[in-house]
Formats: structure tokens, C-alpha cells, sequence
């Protein structure tokens, strides 16, 4: 397989990518911080954003090493679409089951799923710009 060449992504795209990973964090951290609900409660749903950031960013970075030719084995492709489908499960069944309202249902599925997809875009952009020579080596993900 032979090297792919990304372009270089817009700074408007760079900012907006990192504004919605901080806005979608920041929203489900609050959200957290002030839910009337248990320790453990909040602390399940912080885990599972912490798994879905890692395992969005895992996967995203094994799909670009494919892309680039880098070897990568089946199996951590297959490990990392599982860990994301994992997260998006738990979180579905964790909400399903919670005594909260719909409308905080919703608030917590809608500020995972942007905080998803904005790590995403936002590892893309970094690897691009590495890619670019925009980031120092010590930074390339």
C-alpha cells in the first residue's frame, strides 16, 4: 500500500474541532458535577467518557495507520471497534436504566456523541498538521 498525502486542514476546521471537544466535555462534566445522583453513578458515567474518548481516538489512529500503509494487526482494529461499540453500549444501557428525566437522558447521549465525534477531528487535524510538519515530533499521536 503505498503512502496517502492528507491536506493540510483549515484553521477555522482546527478551532471549531477542538471548540466542540471542549464544549462537549465541559457540558458532560457539568452536567455530572451537578447531577443529583450517587458517587458511583457519576463516576460509571465519567468512565465511560474517558473509554469512549480513548477508544474513539485509538480506533481513529489505527484506521489513519492503515490508510498511511503503516501495519497495523486485525486484531487492535478489531479490539478498538469493539472498545468504541463497548462505550456506546454502556452508556446507552446506563441511561436507559437511570432514574433522570428524558430531556438529561438526552443531554448526556448528545454531549458523548459530539465529544465523539469532535476527538475524532480533532486527532485527524493533529495528524495532518504532523503530516504537514506543523507539530514538533515530540507531539505527533
Amino acid at each position: 500500500m503505498t503512502k496517502q498525502s492528507f491536506a493540510r486542514p483549515s484553521p477555522a476546521f482546527v478551532g471549531a474541532s477542538w471548540g466542540a471537544m471542549i464544549v462537549g466535555i465541559l457540558a458532560y462534566l457539568i452536567g455530572l458535577w451537578n447531577a443529583q445522583m450517587q458517587l458511583n453513578e457519576k463516576g460509571y458515567y465519567l468512565t465511560i467518557l474517558l473509554y469512549g474518548c480513548f477508544a474513539a481516538v485509538s480506533l481513529q489512529k489505527t484506521v489513519r495507520d492503515r490508510a498511511e500503509g503503516l501495519p497495523v494487526t486485525g486484531m487492535y482494529v478489531g479490539l478498538c471497534w469493539t472498545s468504541l461499540m463497548a462505550a456506546v453500549v454502556l452508556l446507552t444501557v446506563g441511561l436507559w436504566n437511570a432514574t433522570l428525566m428524558l430531556s438529561e437522558k438526552g443531554f448526556y447521549a448528545m454531549s458523548f456523541v459530539l465529544t465523539l465525534f469532535a476527538i475524532i477531528a480533532v486527532q485527524k487535524n493533529v495528524r495532518d498538521l504532523a503530516a504537514a510538519g506543523d507539530v514538533p515530533e515530540a507531539q505527533q499521536a
